[in-house]
């Protein structure tokens, strides 16, 4: 039972139905920040190739909470919320930064080092023996709150909690398996993105998850072949239910190539593409699979889409806003040809591409379709009740896995 505001309301015994009201309340929303962001679980950072070398820094979020990542001295990735310990203002205020020595608050030139210790206060002393801090302030009692940090091919996650398991143990070892499929040698960073959603994260969250629309929704993919539920594939539910990888096959299921004309869906048309070079692809990983996605719980996801890489990070921004990073990716040693396919893929699935663009206004329309219907809850029921693998994709397990795991850090 949860108690939120003055009205008491259930969450029904079971992961087939999702109250409406955990997507609107702000008090879940201060609840979600110390129990799932700085509470026991693994949040994406960066990427090593963002902060290649010594005094490499850049700023980014645990959910509401600032935070600085920088390499420090000796080449470890580290780091700490980025929050002065004097009167709370922000450290670091750029996005990106090189060679820095120290941090040094705008406001009143309070220093840090790159571990996030406090070195020192202007005029600590006060000026010709007047004013300045009591005798007993000692700089070491003060600073910001600092995270462990754990790397994974190139992969840089933080946790603010003593609990939080080692990364591997917190991944499992198909979660690791797919991510080092993917990032399997150095990376270089090809663009980025900023992408404001008009809805709560946790819809985003729950659209990654959903196989069931990917072909549904994203009339472009089986209108030109890409991605269709007749391929072969599956999803692959973590035990803890909170990680997930869903992969399509580039073989269609035998028998089931007309299963689109049968079902008349939506896709039937004539368009064609002006410029088919886009759907220019090669199979660079040698295994056939045309689309992997995989999230870590909370907020992470590594794409593969035909060749177009990326890691996307979703941070809440209050109730009902959302903010998603993208990073696109290729390798240091890509091929020109295949650089230039990963440029023109980029073009399809992005804030503004042919695909993605469809999930950045969806959860919108969930937002404004349950305004006035709190107590009232989704029906999620394919592929069964249960969120444990499957070898296919006609399902919603992945999302049931993501509320499995929800549910259990939230204590509800």
């Amino acid at each position: 039972m949860q108690t939120s505001g003055s009205t008491e309301r259930a969450w029904p015994d079971t992961l087939t139905r999702v109250p409406y009201w955990v997507y609107q309340d702000d008090d879940i929303r201060r609840r979600e920040q110390r129990r799932i962001f700085e509470g026991p679980t693994w949040s994406f950072l960066g990427l090593e190739a963002e902060i290649p070398g010594p005094g490499d820094y850049k700023t980014t979020f645990v959910g509401a909470m600032p935070v600085v990542l920088v390499r420090d001295q000796e080449g470890r990735p580290c780091a700490f919320e980025n929050r002065c310990a004097h009167r709370g203002a922000l450290l670091c205020l750029d996005d990106f930064g090189s060679k820095a020595k120290n941090f040094i608050c705008v406001y009143h030139a309070w220093r840090y080092d790159l571990h996030g210790n406090l070195l020192s206060a202007a005029f600590q002393k006060g000026v010709a023996g007047k004013g300045g801090m009591p005798a007993e302030f000692n700089v070491r009692q003060h600073g910001p709150r600092k995270l462990r940090t754990a790397t994974l091919h190139g992969i840089v996650f933080g946790t603010l909690s003593d609990e939080t398991p080692p990364l591997e143990n917190y991944l499992g070892a198909h979660i690791v398996a797919r991510i080092g499929r993917v990032l399997r040698k150095p990376v270089e960073v090809l663009g980025r993105f900023t992408q404001a959603l008009p809805n709560n994260w946790k819809l985003y969250c729950e659209n990654v998850r959903d196989t069931y629309h990917a072909s549904l929704l994203h009339t472009f993919f089986p209108t030109f072949g890409i991605t269709r539920l007749t391929q072969g594939g599956g999803v692959d539910v973590s035990e803890s239910g909170g990680h997930h990888t869903s992969t399509s096959r580039a073989a269609v299921i035998a028998g089931e190539e007309g299963a689109y004309r049968q079902q008349e869906i939506r896709t039937q048309s004539d368009l064609r593409l002006k410029d088919p070079s886009l759907l220019e692809t090669c199979d660079e990983f040698g295994d056939g699979i045309v689309l992997q996605m995989l999230s870590v719980f909370p907020g992470f996801v590594l794409q593969q889409i035909n060749n177009c890489l990326a890691v996307r990070q979703v941070l809440p921004r209050g109730v009902v806003e959302t903010t998603l990073h993208w990073t696109y990716l290729g390798f240091a040693d890509d091929a020109p040809e295949l650089r230039r396919m990963r440029l023109r893929q980029l073009n399809m699935v992005g804030p503004a591409g042919y695909v993605s663009m469809e999930d950045g206004a969806v959860g919108g329309f969930v937002q404004r379709g349950i305004a006035a219907a709190p107590d009232a809850h989704s029906v999620m029921e394919m592929g069964g009740t249960h969120a444990e693998s499957q070898d296919n994709r006609a399902t919603e397990a992945s999302v049931r896995g993501f509320w499995k795991m929800y549910r259990s850090s939230m204590g509800l």
